[in-house]
């Protein structure tokens, strides 16, 4: 743990505080001048604002569409089995395979998405070459990529909620719509307070999919933290400014884990009808 987890660490703030190329043996030592120069060029917060924004198109869609589907799967009751292994494939198919399936799908000459609009008379946009729509394109992948996963962990919770507690409630009249809001939802929320913490996370640590989707373009439209820090250390070998942005991601990941700490304690909620 300590060669492969905490020397890395340390070697990487180490290396933040230096400059070098990774070729020579030369590390002059630059202070802050790495993040001040990231920062300084807008890089850093043009990528730290498309991290977020990925983040959070992800975490919020990803939340509400798998606490839908759980619900549907739960009510349904009869084969619930086999409508939770067929959501839950997106979450153990690999993220390459994914995003070159999505990527083919989302072609704008030949892909199957723009060929259904063209059949209802609509001319698709360029989706992964568009400053406007990639983005958005990314983010319905990686709540597809998402779903699964959200939805068994929200059907984890509603089998702990006690069936007595909707049966005490459709006798004073209660609606289906009302056992969902002020029952389900209220219990649910540390539920859902681990999965929006869990997807913020995963969402900030995201490399493979957009650089295969999209490889930050347009015009830096999608260039995500971990893109950044690819793009510094192998296709600029500026190892310096790649371990600043290695500790910047790592300072915001500790500052969101905080906030799971802080608000874990008002996570539970009553139940009122």
């Amino acid at each position: 743990m300590g060669v492969f987890t905490i020397y890395p660490i340390l070697y990487s703030g180490y290396l933040s505080l230096h400059a070098w190329d990774g070729l020579t043996a030369a590390k002059p030592f630059v202070g802050f001048d790495n993040y001040v120069r990231l920062a300084s060029s807008g890089v850093l917060g043009r990528s730290i604002w498309v991290t977020l924004y990925y983040a959070a198109g992800v975490t919020v869609g990803g939340l509400l569409l798998g606490l839908v589907a759980a619900v549907l799967i739960h009510w349904v009751g009869r084969g619930a089995a086999v409508y939770r292994s067929i959501y839950f494939l997106p979450a153990i198919t690999a993220t390459v395979a994914v995003a070159v399936v999505w990527k083919l799908l989302l072609d704008p000459g030949s892909g199957y998405v723009n060929t259904v609009l063209r059949s209802l008379g609509i001319i698709g946009p360029s989706w992964l070459r568009s400053p406007v729509w990639a983005m958005p394109a990314v983010i319905v992948v990686g709540v597809w990529k998402r779903l699964g996963f959200n939805t068994v962990v929200y059907l984890a919770g509603l089998q702990t909620i006690p069936h007595s507690i909707y049966e005490a409630a459709e006798v004073d009249g209660a609606s289906r719509w009302n056992l969902f809001r002020r029952i389900s939802v209220p219990m649910l929320a540390p539920t859902t307070l681990l999965l929006a913490i869990m997807s913020v996370i995963d969402s900030f640590m995201v490399f493979d999919q957009v650089f295969i989707m999209t490889g930050g373009g347009p015009i830096g439209h999608t260039e995500v933290l971990g893109l950044l820090l690819y793009k510094l250390a192998f296709r600029y070998l500026d190892l310096g400014g790649a371990s600043a942005v290695g500790w910047v991601m790592f300072a915001l990941i500790a500052g969101i884990s905080l906030v799971q700490w802080r608000l874990s304690g008002s996570g539970s909620r009553g139940v009122g009808l």
